[in-house]
């Protein structure tokens, strides 16, 4: 079976073991399939899947500038010179890709053989960084659904509803479309023959140029075939990406992209299926600004948790160099807190959080027998059904709290001919739906009881769905008073418009932030569920997706309407993600009219307001104030309106706090799942001053001083969060600056999981012997074959480095987890610290404990997602 890192040489390996591990970070595997219940060891499967997807003997360097490499001869490249002195040390590698853009990075990805390969790699002069490299699945939409016509049920009501949201509408009116600004998309590539997409592929069609690094048939484990034609027609996410972006107004679904005068560089780095591993996804970044693209946007991702993965740097320095980079904040919702998305935490984009679209088409059926608007049904699809039916209540009352939950008495007729109307309550759908299918029924309606209008679970059964309460009221009134209601279902539905339950909140699936090092992710919202879009023609042409993915192409999309108003400079790059967050329109946590507006780890600065970003007459920074957490707060910060107009403004400043988020469930060391619970529990604020007037061109500097909120202990690591307001006379002429704070200590939450809560029989973490029992008594191991031992953990929480050290059986030492040096939290120009990745120590000491030699080391780990992930460690001979 194959190894998942650099291990300890063979004398080391062939010892008696009795391992301790002693932690600082994580980013391992999964190989538990297990969903919230407590499972055995059996549950356990050994795999050769790799940590996090870590692709094997594989990392990206960089490499310093050429007069500070150690060389006899004469060169004209760092990368030339380095490989010299590789050789020269005795290191076997071999050059996967290379990256020659200086001032952004220059480097390579190479693939060495052994663990000495690795070490003297890292000691080789010359090489500022090395890090693992790591691969991400092809961008999957949380939902899909190809739509067959303007008329399917899936196709929401008004085309336009997004920039009604947003105030892209608006723009567009005053011609602002994007014109003359180069947008690059990081995909599965584009199907360019698509009309709404231009028809035609590169210079003077809508998808300009472009490039495919990997070709139809990559799936991350074999050789990329690249070529010049980034055409796809088996993926569809970046066609639907790039319709959001770029859609041509005009077409049959009424739908046009945010800037859809924009050109496009389609850069395909999936193939039909599979991975992209980071050198192909730097490469591709990088080629996006050698092509001169002003904005480069990427929905691709996977958990990781901090801001030091390889695309991740690559990308936080080409925004910083004055292109505006846009990436997806995840959909891992459900996973809770501190669970964002690499390459999101790129600490210089825009990482984009998803809101969901308020028009939603439902179905309906007509009334006849009495005058009635149509009964709409919960359902995007209509129910496979045609005809008109009279109809059967299995109540006359419609109080009834068990309708239908027993056995329906023998005087039910057969309910074949009829649609079957029944109260919701009591017991499931679906034993409502059994006993209602006993008697022969095949088509059913649910009325509800108060409970929400909203699909429901019906099982296998697809002729049945939820009305509303009041709908099935009146039926059973009317057959209760014997009119002869029939009720029609026609051909292929019958959609109408109706307003999206959850339309304009956070979409469930969208990741919470902040990052373990607490930088501000996601920055901002944008329309991503239920997004009509441009899909390859081969596979239906439109299509109804959501995700993130759906979300940051319409951020990159606003940010070209900037570009085209404000110009193109570093000025205007650097400032947009903050001219987003102050503009942005804050995000309640439900529709209850006074509910606590969003944890900003969610929501970000709130919803893009594009008009409001435009046409801003005033600008203020920064667009984030970072409070930390408790051991470390930082109580006073400052931030400055600026008066960009001709005339002096008034304004009023006022604090607008949000939700705090519960970060841990009550008395365990784990994140509570999505939706995260909330508490009305805010930090208290001193704004000075609270109103100001400012000049034409003047700067105006507030100062705000945050005091922990008192009312809620530090045991569930409360993150608050909030708004700073800034409000001015005029329509549009209102600000906020967005804050985040933690009460409780980073430093002092257990990462390492002792508890015995996902499994039955032993408490984590456990040596498990060759044969995948717990080991419980010394035992000897050949590591020949399969005779070797394995570690069983799981992270409760994010960290920054993890080891597995080999100690001396007989040693006698208080564990800790200090770390050798101070940590401390990345900056934007941080190049990141030799051995960023999986390696091995021969020997030495580790927090003053002698240790025989690390068997292995992660650094940068995310915590485990306890749905779907645990850590099974092979400890044997790469």
């Amino acid at each position: 079976m194959a190894c998942f890192y650099w291990t300890a040489p063979s004398p080391i390996s062939r010892m008696k073991l009795q391992a301790l591990w002693t932690l600082l970070l994580s980013l391992l595997t999964l190989s538990l399939d297990v969903t919230f219940a407590k499972v055995p060891l059996s549950s356990v499967k050994k795999t050769s899947k790799l940590p996090n997807n870590l692709v094997p003997n594989e990392f990206i360097i960089e490499v310093d500038e050429l007069s500070k490499i150690p060389t006899k001869r004469s060169y004209t490249r760092s990368l030339d010179a380095l490989y010299d002195l590789l050789r020269a040390r005795d290191v076997s590698f071999k050059v996967k890709k290379e990256f020659d853009s200086t001032g952004i990075f220059v480097g390579a990805a190479v693939s060495i053989k052994t663990a000495q390969d690795a070490a003297a790699l890292a000691s080789t002069p010359g090489i500022i960084d090395i890090r693992p490299v790591y691969q991400y699945s092809a961008p999957k939409p949380v939902t899909k659904h190809v739509v067959t016509g303007p008329n399917d049920a899936a196709v929401p009501p008004d085309g336009q509803s997004t920039h009604v949201m947003t105030g892209v509408d608006k723009l567009h009116k005053e011609s602002i479309t994007g014109k003359g600004i180069k947008i690059g998309i990081i995909d599965t590539g584009v199907d360019y023959t698509h009309p709404a997409l231009g028809g035609a592929f590169g210079p003077g069609h809508k998808i300009v140029g472009g490039y495919d690094f990997v070709g139809d048939n990559f799936t991350g484990s074999n050789e990329p075939v690249p070529d010049n034609d980034p055409l796809d027609q088996c993926g569809g996410h970046g066609t639907h990406v790039a319709g959001i972006i770029g859609a041509i107004p005009g077409n049959q679904f009424n739908t046009s992209g945010v800037a859809y005068d924009s050109e496009i560089y389609a850069y395909r780095v999936f193939g039909c299926d599979g991975f992209v591993p980071d050198d192909v996804l730097i490469d591709a970044l990088l080629r996006g600004v050698k092509d001169g693209n002003h904005i480069i946007t990427l929905s691709i991702g996977g958990a990781d948790g901090w801001t030091e993965g390889a695309t991740s740097v690559v990308a936080s320095r080409i925004a910083k160099s004055g292109k505006i980079v846009t990436i997806a904040a995840g959909n891992d919702g459900s996973a809770g807190m501190f669970f964002t998305s690499g390459p999101g935490n790129a600490i210089n984009d825009i990482s984009v959080a998803s809101v969901d679209n308020v028009a939603v088409a439902l179905q309906s059926v007509l009334v006849s027998g009495a005058t009635h608007d149509p009964v709409i049904y919960f359902a995007t699809f209509a129910l496979p059904v045609e005809g008109s039916f009279p109809i059967y209540a299995t109540s006359n009352d419609t109080t009834v709290v068990d309708d239908a939950c027993a056995p329906l008495p023998d005087s039910t007729p057969d309910l074949s001919k009829y649609v079957t109307i029944i109260r919701r309550g009591s017991c499931t759908f679906v034993q409502k739906l059994d006993n209602a299918a006993t008697k022969g029924a095949k088509v059913v309606l649910i009325y509800d009881n108060g409970n929400g209008f909203a699909a429901i679970d019906t099982g296998d059964y697809e002729y049945a769905a939820l009305i509303q309460s009041s709908d099935g009221e009146y039926l059973v009134g009317q057959y209760k008073a014997g009119v002869n209601i029939l009720l029609t279902f026609l051909k292929g539905g019958r959609p109408v418009d109706y307003p999206d339950p959850n339309g304009g909140l956070v979409s469930a699936f969208s990741t919470y932030g902040p990052s373990n090092d607490f930088y501000f992710k996601p920055a901002v919202a944008a329309p991503g569920g239920k997004i009509l879009s441009t899909y390859p023609v081969p596979l239906g042409s439109y299509a109804v997706l959501s995700g993130t993915s759906m979300a940051t192409p319409f951020i990159a999309g606003v940010s070209a309407l900037l570009l085209q108003v404000k110009g193109n400079s570093q000025d205007v790059t650097a400032g947009a993600r903050t001219l987003f967050e102050t503009t942005a329109t804050y995000i309640p946590s439900n529709k209850t009219e006074g509910s606590l507006l969003q944890t900003l780890a969610q929501q970000g600065a709130g919803l893009i307001n594009a008009y409001n970003a435009i046409h801003a007459p005033a600008t203020v920074t920064p667009g984030e104030l970072i409070l930390n957490d408790t051991t470390h707060f930082n109580s006073v910060h400052t931030f400055t309106v600026k008066n960009n107009g001709k005339k002096s403004s008034k304004y009023k400043v006022k604090h607008v706090p949000a939700g705090t988020a519960l970060t841990l469930r009550e008395g365990e060391i784990f994140p509570e799942f999505g939706p995260v619970p909330l508490a009305d529990a805010s930090a208290q604020v001193v704004i000075s001053p609270n109103t100001f007037e400012v000049g034409p061109g003047k700067t105006q500097t507030i100062r705000v001083t945050f005091q922990l909120p008192s009312s809620i202990p530090e045991a569930r690591l409360p993150l608050y969060s909030g708004f700073i307001e800034v409000t001015g006379a005029s329509v549009g002429d209102t600000y906020h600056v967005s804050y985040i704070g933690l009460k409780g200590s980073l430093k002092d939450q257990k990462v390492l999981d002792d508890t015995d809560y996902w499994f039955t029989d032993f408490k984590l973490p456990v040596l498990l012997n060759n044969t995948t029992d717990v080991q419980t008594v010394p035992t000897n191991y050949t590591f020949v074959n399969n005779d070797y031992p394995s570690v069983l953990f799981r992270l409760a929480f994010g960290s920054a480095s993890v080891r597995i050290d080999l100690v001396d059986p007989k040693i006698k030492f208080v564990p800790t987890i200090s770390p050798t040096q101070p940590g401390r939290r990345a900056t934007p120009d941080d190049t990141g610290t030799i051995f960023s990745f999986p390696h091995h120590h021969d020997g030495g000491s580790f927090a003053n404990v002698k240790i025989i030699g690390s068997l292995a080391e992660f650094t940068y780990v995310s915590r485990n997602d306890e749905v779907r992930r645990t850590f099974f460690i092979l400890l044997c001979n790469s």
